[in-house]
């Protein structure tokens, strides 16, 4: 029986520092795939609506519906931060392909200026692929100033595609939720739409 001759203690530390280098590359992967899967998977959903995301659009489509269906409106705030935050009616009837503007209310309750951020989501979750925000104010860091109030607008329309769709052949009403979130440092609000006179 022969022995193998052992590696040198060059050869050994060569192979050390490979194995060391490995484990440092894969440790700084995993800490960048951590960091990119928020971004992602928030392009995720709102591309395929998956989770209830609903879908951002630039225009209503030409064509309208049959069907019309019920959509509630939610909104909640966060504990700790001091704001009232109520839509100004709690359901409206949504023809698809039909442009809707509903309005939030939103009054910081307290003596200070305050920040928060609205995140969103519709459901049931299979509607949130036909559910289409024109104009909303998700995601924008707001800044309220003390005991202010401020009206915010959401328009939207229910992709007329959704009457082609099994799953929502059953769905009659859906639920827009909002919930606001305090934020830290967030810019003051340029301009936020008033509501238009009828």
């Amino acid at each position: 029986m022969t022995t193998q001759p052992s590696a040198s203690p060059q050869t050994s530390r060569r192979r050390q520092g490979a194995v060391a280098f490995g484990v440092l590359g894969a440790a700084v992967l995993m800490l960048g795939a951590s960091f990119a899967a928020v971004p992602l998977y928030r392009l995720f959903c709102q591309a395929t609506g998956y989770g209830g995301t609903p879908q951002v659009a630039k225009v209503a489509p030409a064509t309208r519906g049959e069907r019309a269906l019920t959509v509630y409106l939610d909104a909640n705030v966060a504990p700790g931060l001091p704001w009232k935050f109520e839509p100004d009616v709690t359901s409206v009837k949504a023809r698809t392909g039909e442009t809707v503007t509903v309005f939030y209310k939103l009054t910081n309750l307290s003596d200070q200026p305050t920040a928060g951020t609205a995140m969103y989501n519709v459901s049931p979750d299979s509607a949130g692929a036909w559910f289409n925000k024109i104009a909303c104010f998700c995601f924008e860091e707001l800044k309220v100033g003390p005991r202010e109030s401020l009206e915010l607008p959401v328009v939207f329309f229910l992709d007329p595609a959704l009457e082609k769709d099994e799953t929502m052949k059953s769905v009659e009403a859906l639920t827009l939720s909002y919930t606001f979130f305090g934020a830290k440092g967030a810019a003051p609000v340029a301009a936020v739409a008033a509501k238009p006179k009828l």
